[in-house]
């Protein structure tokens, strides 16, 4: 998982060709839910999504996206209205140090490539130390009965509950759900959502 990897994918077939590519972010903006303007909002492996463009545009204005793949961001910020006004950070999750906290950590779809215990746990620490008490924490990933592999790239599979495991303490799960997303190509994928509270 390289951002070499990334850069190539997103400049071949095109954000909106890509498995997970949606037209509207709508189960993530229901799941976010009513927050005030101006909640610290990070979107994790929010790439070519257009999220990050749709919170600016319902009165957001502190809104972070974070992704491995410059070519990805740059596709997703040409949707928004004042590019630059949406924080952008190009790097690995894994080697991000966040300088600040957030009230909302978004993550759909980036969290299940993380196939290494290690990089599960310093993924779960680095939510404890930057989403502040009370803020919410949203996050996707393939079902159990999801693809086992997602642009030819290896992922790991959970259930609500084994996703509650993984968090460990200091989160309260307060609803979870599923979802059959349907691809560009007329395909299925099976993921499970999960929203939870930081509570210390």
């Amino acid at each position: 998982m390289t951002a070499q990897f990334w850069d190539d994918r997103y400049a071949t077939i095109g954000g909106s060709a890509v498995s997970w590519f949606q037209s509207s972010p709508d189960m993530s903006l229901r799941l976010i839910g009513v927050v005030p303007g101006s909640a610290a909002i990070v979107d994790v492996g929010g790439g070519a999504s257009q999220l990050a463009a749709e919170l600016q545009r319902s009165g957001h204005s502190d809104v972070t996206v974070v992704d491995l793949s410059a070519e990805a961001t740059g596709q997703g910020l040409a949707h928004a209205l004042k590019p630059h006004d949406i924080s952008c950070i190009v790097t690995d999750i894994r080697d991000w140090q966040p300088q600040r906290t957030f009230d909302v950590w978004h993550d759909r779809a980036a969290y299940h490539f993380l196939t290494e215990p290690s990089d599960q746990r310093d993924y779960w620490k680095k939510v404890r130390d930057h989403v502040a008490i009370g803020g919410r924490v949203v996050m996707a990933t393939f079902a159990e009965d999801g693809p086992e592999m997602c642009s030819g790239l290896p992922v790991i599979r959970y259930s609500p509950e084994e996703l509650e495991v993984a968090m460990g303490d200091g989160f309260a799960v307060t609803h979870s759900e599923r979802q059959i997303h349907i691809t560009p190509t007329g395909g299925e994928q099976k993921f499970i959502w999960i929203v939870a509270e930081r509570t210390g």
